[in-house]
């Protein structure tokens, strides 16, 4: 993929992908994937097959916690929170921007400005290929979830009760 067609942050993404040698799919897009279903629509599969990077704040210490959730189902916050002994509120955009180096609606599960406690939601283990926001609302990658997890260094997380006997 030329470099040049790509943004920075784009680039930074694609960088750490072949240097962790990560079997992926970048792909550039004309239409926005700023949302879970944005991306699916564009991409043709479903929103749960889309890897949505949503960071948490703990309330009490200001740690950043990534959790890269399925796209077709909301976080449990309070569940999650309770699994975590954390109290977990969403991080706001301006902060996410400063110290994570992503807007939000382009946040990677990786290349970070900072490492960030990372989960990944067990859902994500159904698909064979999930999709992930590769630094802009308009690039993406495609890649498998255990690779997802090897190079992120994550941990798999229910993000919501009835999702418990996945982990088992």
């Amino acid at each position: 993929m030329e470099d040049l067609l790509m943004s920075e942050s784009v680039q930074k993404v694609h960088h750490i992908l072949e240097t962790k040698q990560v079997v992926h799919q970048l792909r550039l897009l004309s239409d926005s994937t700023r949302t879970a279903q944005m991306a699916a629509d564009v991409l043709g599969c479903t929103p749960s097959e889309i890897a949505s990077s949503l960071i948490f704040e703990e309330a009490t210490t200001g740690q950043l916690i990534l959790i890269v959730a399925s796209g077709g189902h909301r976080v449990d916050i309070d569940f999650v929170s309770q699994q975590l002994g954390k109290n977990l509120q969403m991080a706001k955009g301006k902060r996410i921007k400063q110290e994570v180096g992503f807007a939000i609606g382009g946040v990677p599960p990786l290349a970070h400005n900072q490492p960030l406690e990372t989960w990944l939601d067990v859902r994500l283990l159904q698909y064979p290929i999930v999709w992930a926001a590769a630094g802009s609302p308009f690039a993406v990658f495609g890649a498998n979830p255990q690779e997802l997890q090897r190079v992120t260094g994550a941990q798999w997380l229910a993000v919501e009760e009835a999702d418990l006997e996945q982990l088992a």
